[in-house]
């Protein structure tokens, strides 16, 4: 398949292969109760990434799956996830928004990358061994080869770039292996050129690692039984400010260095998250707020994000009040990410040999 001009997605003439494009891909699961943790670490960086890279942000409903979910309320929670992009500034006009389960190219697709991984990439998985606890032999088989299905997500659209916390770099590793492996056996050409980018991870320097209110050890987390201990993005203003003055701290003042922070999660959380929120280094915020009490932190941090998520939050409430305004956006997006996802499957059909490919 020829390269194509660097135009913006479109359903015709899209642009599926080429070294001058850098094309951006990353989901969130429709786990409802979408929470600042979602935002800082996830969201907000797809929205910086739309000035300099094609886009495709997917709610990743499949991955859903692998858990216990319920299926009345998921397309409710795929339509938050997609309100949530939308609201938080991703130009879907520009820019691809979708559901994984529209686009059936991506099971296709990770059974033929199911093929070329191998089981001791797998067993390596620290992921599957912490979500299927001790009993490991009643997980579904779905948890154990998700990690396939996230690389068939990722290159499925040839995409060269993911947005990545620490908790995935594990998993684009192994998308990486398995792109390399499936161009080594099947689609390096006599010019070199490989078949599917080598995906790069994009880290976010000050990425804010948002641990639970209650217990700075922990991730925050919709999981977790005190609603006390998560922002969701749909709070209001008093909800916001109710949590952040119940915020568990630490007797003492706050310090002057980072090294102090190492022994004190609670102080470490509340300052980091005031870093992300100011737009500013965690040096900047421990020198602005060292020896003052945690009442004068708390004060600024309730303000900032009252600031930055009760607006994210009225947006996602209007969005949502409209199911049917969502659903067409989610399905012009599925038929432009289909468009690109049928064209790589028309070329790794006929790489791997499959008769009327």
């Amino acid at each position: 398949m020829s390269d194509s001009s660097s135009q913006q997605f479109s359903i015709k003439g899209v642009p599926i292969k080429g070294a001058h494009i850098k094309r951006a891909f990353s989901g969130v699961q429709p786990t409802g109760g979408l929470h600042l943790g979602n935002y800082l670490g996830a969201i907000q960086h797809f929205v910086a990434l739309q000035d300099s890279h094609e886009c495709l942000y997917c709610v990743v409903d499949l991955h859903a799956m692998t858990a216990a979910h319920d299926p009345t309320t998921i397309a409710a929670h795929s339509r938050e996830v997609a309100a949530a992009f939308i609201a938080a500034g991703i130009d879907t006009n520009k820019h691809i928004v979708f559901a994984q389960s529209h686009v059936p190219q991506h099971a296709e697709l990770a059974w033929m990358l199911e093929c070329v991984a191998r089981v001791g990439w797998l067993s390596r998985m620290t992921q599957f061994k912490e979500k299927a606890g001790k009993d490991r032999e009643r997980a579904s088989v779905g948890l154990y080869v998700y990690p396939i299905l996230m690389a068939a997500d990722i290159l499925l659209y040839h995409s060269t770039h993911v947005p990545v916390g620490d908790d995935q770099k594990q998993h684009l590793e192994l998308a990486r292996a398995i792109a390399q492996k499936f161009n080594n056996d099947y689609a390096t050409g006599a010019t070199g050129e490989d078949f599917f980018p080598v995906p790069e991870p994009l880290i976010q320097s000050r990425a804010a690692r948002v641990m639970s209110l209650r217990d700075g050890t922990k991730k925050m987390s919709k999981s977790d039984a005190s609603a006390a201990s998560r922002i969701v993005l749909t709070d209001d203003a008093d909800t916001i400010a109710r949590k952040i003055k119940k915020a568990k701290t630490d007797p003492d003042f706050l310090p002057d260095n980072a090294q102090a922070l190492e022994t004190r999660p609670e102080a470490h959380n509340l300052l980091s998250l005031h870093a992300a929120l100011a737009d500013m280094a965690m040096a900047q915020s421990i020198e602005h707020f060292a020896g003052q009490s945690f009442a004068a932190l708390k004060a600024d941090l309730s303000d900032r994000l009252i600031d930055r998520i009760c607006p994210l939050g009225d947006e996602m409430r209007r969005l949502m009040a409209d199911a049917a305004a969502l659903d067409a956006i989610l399905a012009t997006g599925a038929a432009r990410a289909r468009a690109i996802g049928e064209a790589t499957m028309v070329d790794v059909r006929r790489l791997l040999g499959l008769i009327g490919a």
